[in-house]
């Protein structure tokens, strides 16, 4: 089944979504064939594919050369491309870049991170033709000013996660995503708008929650952040893969006539 943002956006209040974040043909395929129905090319590529610390040296040109395989392992997705840090820091850039994730990558859409401060970056990308997959709560990038923190525990910040998710969906945004806000606020947030909500680390009353398929399938060795549950520890199997084929090679069991030419 075809998936589009237009049919996404109609998935409001349904039955809830499992969605992945995915950055090669290999683990898009997995999500394909499980019928995941929306797929992110997040900027976290930079943190669990390629060994960085933090989101932030994710650049344009690598979120492309993903996005781009994602997209053919995924035909049937919708494929969100993640807006690297300082990649829509004025309206110019941000149009100039997610231009680029649909024309030369294929996606279908765009997120980018903040809210009262990037509504008018929205509108501006909405009017252009591209949708938009608005992020409020805790936003990576910014993780050098405001630090790894649950959002929304107090009267100030709930009142300003509320203007900001006013704010980014008056602008357009197909779906918000919210990330690591009080359970009771990110329900409340779900019913105030007629989008879906995405939750990372939000509670179950979200229309739909994000995994990054690294963390759902135990592909990594470190830690994984509290909501992350793995389903699979496939790091270690695929360890246990190789030693076996190293052991064999060593002792000449591998390979036999029957995988010999």
């Amino acid at each position: 089944m075809k998936w589009t943002v237009r049919k996404f956006r109609a998935a409001k209040g349904g039955e809830p979504m499992g969605l992945v974040t995915a950055y090669d043909f290999l683990t898009a395929r997995m999500a394909a064939r499980a019928g995941v129905p929306l797929v992110l090319v997040g900027d976290s590529l930079a943190t669990t594919a390629l060994g960085h610390a933090t989101t932030l040296p994710a650049t344009m040109d690598a979120m492309i050369h993903h996005a781009e395989a994602v997209r053919r392992g995924a035909p049937d997705a919708v494929v969100v491309g993640d807006m690297p840090f300082l990649s829509y820091a004025t309206v110019p850039d941000a149009l100039r870049n997610a231009g680029r994730f649909l024309r030369e990558a294929g996606c279908d859409a765009v997120k980018l991170e903040g809210g009262v401060s990037k509504a008018g970056t929205i509108r501006a990308l909405v009017e252009e033709g591209i949708p938009v997959q608005a992020h409020i709560g805790l936003q990576p990038q910014s993780v050098k000013s405001t630090g790894y923190a649950v959002r929304g525990r107090t009267p100030e910040d709930a009142a300003a996660l509320e203007a900001d998710i006013d704010a980014v969906t008056a602008a357009g945004a197909f779906s918000v995503v919210l990330e690591c806000v009080v359970p009771e606020l990110a329900a409340a947030l779900t019913k105030r708008v007629d989008v879906p909500t995405i939750g990372v680390g939000s509670g179950p009353d979200c229309d739909a929650q994000y995994l990054v398929l690294a963390d759902l399938l135990g592909l990594g060795d470190g830690p994984v952040p509290k909501f992350a549950k793995q389903y699979a520890r496939l790091a270690d199997e695929a360890a246990a893969a190789i030693s076996a084929y190293r052991a064999e090679v060593a002792s000449r069991a591998y390979p036999d006539a029957s995988f010999t030419y």
